[in-house]
């Protein structure tokens, strides 16, 4: 494998993981958001990754992109709250779908996936510069 494939391939890891992150920020920002311009409770998002093929099907993939964002069904979460002014009749409230637990370790994966991109950039980089010396 050359380095440009190397390079390429990494480059796309991160921008797809660069995405994931602002995803799961926008899940956490949102995580009291009782009310959206859309009507109801924010709604957890999250992404979903396809694989990038090269034109020639012998050499395999050449890298991953962010195929779409996608909204999460399960279900709200509904808490007795009178006082609050998106409470219903009953005095319940539908609070956003995201777990705070869940969303931190996305965030952790989605970061180590990013480290892991970026050392394989560095390692292919000290493989061309060692390339060049050899040359001299």
């Amino acid at each position: 494998m050359d380095i440009e494939k190397i390079l390429s391939i990494s480059s796309s890891g991160l921008e797809a993981q660069r995405v994931r992150m602002n995803i799961i920020a926008s899940n956490l920002a949102n995580v009291q958001s009782t009310r959206t311009p859309e009507g109801g409770p924010y709604r957890r998002k999250d992404v979903v990754f396809a694989e990038v093929l090269d034109n020639m099907l012998e050499k395999g993939a050449s890298g991953v992109k962010v195929s779409g964002v996608v909204e999460d069904r399960r279900p709200f979460q509904v808490v007795y709250d009178p006082q609050h002014p998106d409470a219903n009749d009953e005095g319940y409230v539908q609070l956003p779908n995201v777990n705070l637990l869940e969303e931190m370790v996305n965030m952790m994966s989605a970061s180590r996936s990013y480290e892991a991109n970026v050392t394989a950039i560095n390692a292919a980089k000290g493989m061309a510069q060692k390339a060049l010396e050899i040359g001299r």
